[in-house]
């Protein structure tokens, strides 16, 4: 059943990310905040792997997956917030972060073969699966062509937006963006378009926009929640209705006075939001 009822995802704290969220994503690979580095051989690639383990419970692995032109490093917070509760694991895409880069910007198909490839080397069960932003669409393609992988899916941010399916308009609205975000994630952005370098992130924005992620929202067979910025011009209100609106069971969750990074400025509302997906349902539990 789709639901599109708005929940908010608690009181937020716009903008919050300080020197030690800093300290903290810029850490790998050395270990921080209860995250350590690991590198497995995928698809021929060395993938890094951002990754805490957790308590020692039954709780879903959490898998992250990182937006276009940036890493691991902007979601450790949320990874942070979350493994009170979950395992949790932020690989780096081809071509981002410490992973190796292939000669070539892969397409949206193509990262998410290589994350199915990801999931098989570390033979996770079905997960709890995030993709944010360009994320989004890797996670989507995922859960529309490996639904047995995916437990429940979260759509943080998606794009692109039809109305604005262009590397100028993408730009545009990101620059729009930059004017809410908190000023210290900027070293994050640098630090990571370097290390993918700008003929990478420029490659892939226009696979971003030249990707229909309706055709893979409409074959999503898992519980989803829609989460965006209350303030992301990104995702703005009609783009995030129509996702919610072509996924079958989806949900739309907003974070109060939030941008587009929600999940790095906002992480333990987002990581409440994900909980609450993840949790028993009562009227399954009780038959």
């Amino acid at each position: 059943m789709n639901r599109t009822a708005t929940r908010p995802a608690g009181p937020a704290r716009t903008g919050r990310f300080g020197l030690a969220d800093l300290r903290h994503a810029m850490a790998a690979p050395w270990p921080a905040a209860g995250l350590t580095s690991e590198w497995r051989l995928v698809d021929g690639l060395r993938t890094h792997t951002r990754h805490a383990a957790g308590p020692t419970s039954d709780a879903p692995p959490v898998v992250l997956v990182h937006g276009l032109a940036v890493s691991h490093r902007y979601l450790t917070p949320l990874a942070v917030a979350l493994s009170t509760t979950h395992p949790v694991y932020v690989p780096d895409l081809p071509g981002f972060g410490l992973t190796e880069r292939p000669q070539r910007a892969y397409d949206v198909r193509r990262h998410a073969e290589h994350l199915a490839a990801w999931l098989a080397a570390y033979r996770l069960p079905p997960v709890c699966l995030l993709g944010h932003s360009f994320g989004a669409e890797v996670a989507a393609a995922l859960a529309a062509t490996q639904p047995s992988a995916v437990r429940a899916l979260v759509l943080a941010g998606p794009t692109s937006d039809p109305a604005a399916r262009s590397r100028r308009a993408q730009l545009g609205r990101w620059l729009m963006d930059s004017a809410h975000e908190a000023p210290l994630q900027a070293p994050v952005l640098i630090r990571d378009v370097w290390n993918a370098r700008p003929w990478r992130v420029l490659a892939t924005l226009s696979h971003s926009v030249h990707n229909a992620i309706e055709a893979d929202l409409v074959r999503i067979t898992a519980p989803t929640l829609v989460l965006t910025g209350e303030r992301d011009p990104i995702a703005p209100p009609r783009w995030r209705d129509q996702v919610t609106r072509l996924v079958p069971d989806a949900n739309l969750v907003l974070v109060p006075g939030a941008a587009h990074n929600a999940a790095t400025t906002n992480p333990l509302a987002v990581a409440d939001a994900i909980r609450h997906l993840l949790a028993p349902h009562p009227a399954l539990t009780d038959r």
